[in-house]
Parts: C-alpha cells; sequence; structure tokens
C-alpha cells in the first residue's frame, strides 16, 4: 500500500521540525512539503494534493481555519488535522464544521499524534475497502479520531446531564492527552477560558464517570485542594 503523503503547514520552524521527526517515526506516512505560511501552505495543498494536512491556526498572516473554508469551497479532497494551541470552545466548532479529522492542543506529544495517524490510516482503509454501507458502517466511521459515533457512546455520553455539554468535555480531555500531571479546578479553567467553578463541575462529573481520578493535596499553608488526573 503506497504511503499516506502529508503536508505539514506551521509558522514556527522548530515545531514543524519536531513536527517532522515525528512523522518520520510512523510507519505508513510520506512528508512531502513543508509549509511556514498560508499562502504557500495552499500553493502546496493545490499542487501536490496530499492525503493529509498537519495545519497550525495562528499565521502572521490570517489563521488556518481561513485555509480550511477555502480548501473546502474548492471541494479538496485532503483531510486536515488542526494542531493548535487555540484552546477556544469556538474555534472547535468552526473546525469541526470544517470538517478537520482531529484536533490536538500542543505542546504536540508524540503518542497522541501517532494514535490519531493511525486512526486516519485505518479510517481511509475501511472507506477503501467499502462497495456500499449500512448504518453500522456509518456507526463505526463518524465521528472520527478518538470520538465516537453517537450510536456507540457510552450511555453516560448519550445523555449527558443539565450543565455539561460534550464539547466542553473533550477540550478537557485534550488537556489531559497533552500532559499527564494532575491539576486543579482553576488550573483547568485557565486552560480552556472557563472560571474555576465551571471547570470543577466537568471534572467532577468526569469523576462521577470514572474517566478522572481525584486526589487531595495541600499547599503551603497547609490547605486543601482537589486535584485531577486521567483514570488508571
Amino acid at each position: 500500500m503506497n504511503p499516506i503523503r502529508v503536508v505539514i503547514a506551521e509558522d514556527d520552524q522548530q515545531i514543524a521540525e519536531i513536527q517532522r521527526r515525528f512523522l518520520d517515526r510512523i510507519d505508513g506516512f510520506e512528508l512531502v512539503g513543508v509549509a511556514h505560511g498560508l499562502e504557500e501552505a495552499e500553493d502546496l495543498v493545490d499542487v501536490l494534493q496530499p492525503e493529509l494536512l498537519l495545519l497550525d491556526i495562528q499565521f502572521p498572516t490570517g489563521t488556518g481555519l481561513e485555509l480550511l473554508r477555502t480548501m473546502r469551497s474548492r471541494n479538496s479532497e485532503t483531510d486536515v488535522i488542526l494542531i493548535t494551541a487555540a484552546k477556544e470552545v469556538e474555534t472547535l466548532q468552526a473546525a469541526l464544521r470544517g470538517g478537520v479529522f482531529d484536533y490536538i492542543l500542543k505542546p504536540l506529544v508524540f503518542e497522541r499524534l501517532q494514535e490519531t495517524l493511525q486512526n486516519f490510516s485505518s479510517h481511509r482503509a475501511k472507506l477503501q475497502a467499502m462497495q456500499s454501507i449500512a448504518q453500522s458502517d456509518v456507526d463505526t466511521i463518524l465521528p472520527r479520531g478518538s470520538s465516537a459515533a453517537v450510536g456507540t457512546l457510552p450511555q453516560q455520553e448519550q445523555r449527558l446531564p443539565k450543565g455539561i455539554d460534550a464539547l466542553t468535555l473533550e477540550k478537557i480531555r485534550q488537556v489531559f492527552s497533552a500532559q499527564a500531571q494532575a491539576l486543579n479546578a482553576e488550573e483547568m479553567g485557565e486552560l480552556i477560558g472557563a472560571s474555576r467553578t465551571t471547570a470543577r463541575r466537568y471534572l467532577e462529573y468526569m469523576v462521577s464517570t470514572n474517566e478522572l481520578a481525584a486526589e487531595v493535596s495541600y499547599g503551603s499553608v497547609g490547605r486543601p485542594e482537589r486535584r485531577y488526573k486521567q483514570a488508571a
């Protein structure tokens, strides 16, 4: 099987080099171009027509979301994975509407990139092998990446309680996938752009579903606080 051809679009040359080195360690993928600007990225996608674009959001001359919209208006067949520091829910929503395959928060972790690229490769292989589809086929393919189809979500995520939404839950999951240390509600709130109270509500909900574990620690003045980390 031919390798999946990839273009990297990242204005920071050091980060682009990290992505290139990570990509070299993952079988089945071939880097065919690196762009440090939006116009260069657009040209590489138009000329090389790669299967996959690893796209940042913030560029000096605009945003990766603008390029994503341009690609979709031109019916580009290149799939997109966003690798970004943007933690706003609105940005994630815009990315999902643009049909991105996955949304990875910086700092990029090799295991997270490897997981999503393997998912992407499996996704393409399934589609290419299909002659026609049944609903069960759709349910195993959509949505892609680390999310699950609505029909296969755990019961608690099919009926989220009042005050809990799926997009904010996914943002918190992304944060924990990018770092191993435990966080308190205030730290999580700063990372996802929410208040401490809101962050605590989501964290406690994820503890109740056994997705996170909570531990009590004591600060310098002996004041206890709850810190959260991914459940073992």
